[in-house]
């Protein structure tokens, strides 16, 4: 029998927990985004939330992990605490779990915000009221409070405490 006309043997469908391991090698994961996902490929909710939780009391699934590398990541980015914060909501995490960890986020927001505007206008920062402003909306944009911008867009890179 030649290959064409062979019939192919069917792989066995993976497990609701092999799709959630598979899914977590690649990059942490929330609880809700493994649950929306293992749904999305047909996965049945029960079926889900218990390979989650056998994820989760193995070690290999933890929202407070995912949380600690989401804001590490979107702080490098160039992202601010007030999206950060919001997208922690949107992934289903708690109030106290998103509070303890942006607490415990070791960074400087101010000069995650100075870090962009580096970027985007140059080491000497805005030049002018134009830029300034650009810089702000940008600022605003990422998440960034009022606070944070006015010291990012105003500072003199001379100077060590900014101002």
């Amino acid at each position: 029998m030649s290959d064409a006309t062979r019939p192919r043997r069917q792989r066995p469908q993976p497990s609701a927990t092999q799709r959630a391991l598979g899914l977590l090698v690649r990059r942490e994961h929330s609880r809700k985004e493994l649950a929306r996902k293992l749904a999305a490929r047909g996965v049945e909710p029960d079926e889900a939330q218990a390979a989650i939780g056998r994820l989760a009391d193995a070690g290999w699934q933890d929202d407070a992990r995912f949380a600690e590398s989401l804001v590490r990541s979107r702080a490098a980015g160039g992202y601010g605490p007030l999206h950060v914060r919001a997208e922690l909501g949107m992934h289903g995490l708690d109030r106290d779990l998103i509070a303890s960890t942006m607490d415990a986020f070791e960074g400087d927001w101010t000069e995650v915000a100075r870090d962009l505007v580096r970027r985007r206008f140059g080491e000497a920062g805005p030049r002018d009221l134009a830029q300034r402003r650009k810089a702000a909306e940008l600022l605003m944009r990422r998440g960034f409070d009022g606070d944070r911008i006015r010291a990012a867009t105003r500072f003199d890179p001379d100077d060590p405490d900014g101002g």
